[in-house]
């Protein structure tokens, strides 16, 4: 029983995991398009989730948890755009290192890794109850 505890709670901790990293992920995409607010001044800067695995010490298993959230020190894009009010005396405006087709893709493994997460837990489950069902007879 204590097994199917433990992956039940090791996958638990990796759904949480992965929920915080689509967070951040739809975080940049919702900005990818926002300028800077003032000339010269920087626009959104793309936000990178990281993992740690930590030691359950009850479990005596590693979890994953998220780490520190850092920035990508990329350069922002510049768009030629005069007219625009955060345009600098040259009249470009800077938007952020936002690369949509890099955040899809980070969102679809996400996306998969938690369903990975959600069928351990699903399985475990229907194993548990399985045996439970046999214990009773």
């Amino acid at each position: 029983m204590t097994d199917f505890m433990s992956s039940l709670k090791i996958a638990a901790t990796g759904l949480h995991a992965q929920s915080a990293r689509m967070r951040i992920i739809a975080e940049n995409m919702a900005n990818a398009s926002s300028a800077a607010k003032e000339p010269g001044g920087d626009p959104y800067r793309r936000r990178v989730p990281t993992f740690e695995a930590v030691y359950n010490s009850e479990l005596q298993a590693n979890q994953v948890e998220i780490g520190k959230v850092s920035y990508d020190m990329s350069d922002f894009q510049s768009r030629y755009e005069p007219g625009h009010p955060a345009a600098d005396e040259r009249g470009y405006v800077l938007y952020p290192n936002v690369n949509s087709l890099i955040e899809t893709m980070d969102m679809r493994e996400a996306q998969r890794t938690y369903e990975a997460n959600l069928n351990v837990i699903t399985t475990s489950r229907q194993m548990l109850g399985g045996t439970l069902d046999i214990l009773r007879g």
